[in-house]
């Protein structure tokens, strides 16, 4: 069975490996393939031609047919194909989902100074094209 999503995640952010591994857990049919963009094996034109500071700076998820998701659509999305989506049932709220969106946002401008890592240009300095 080809996976319903490709989800990109930094394998180098604790908070981002905890969700990735709860994920990879409860995705018991693999419907998901999770691709850890800090590997070595992380070659951008495999996925759509996302490039590594592109990944960093927000969640990203590829589609089966090819559409690129991003932020609180592939976690909500990855819910969903492991039988929870109903966790993020609030983005469907009207009033709810600009505000959701917003604090993501936020956590993916600043999370790695919130997770204490290096900024961008130091992760950067030997993956990112120059």
């Amino acid at each position: 069975m080809k996976n319903k999503l490709t989800f990109l995640f930094d394998g180098g952010c604790p908070l981002c490996l905890r969700e990735t591994n709860f994920l990879k857990k409860r995705d018991l049919l693999n419907k998901i393939s999770f691709v850890d963009i800090n590997s070595k094996d992380y070659y951008q034109n495999l996925f759509k031609d996302i490039s590594y500071s592109e990944a960093m700076s927000n969640l990203h998820g590829i589609m089966e047919n090819g559409e690129i998701i991003r932020g609180l659509d592939v976690l909500a999305y990855s819910y969903e194909l492991i039988g929870l989506g109903w966790v993020y049932y609030p983005l469907k709220i009207k009033l709810l989902s600009p505000l959701l969106r917003l604090v993501y946002r936020y956590w993916a401008k600043y999370r790695l100074q919130i997770t204490g890592r290096s900024n961008i240009g130091k992760l950067c300095t030997s993956k990112c094209e120059q």
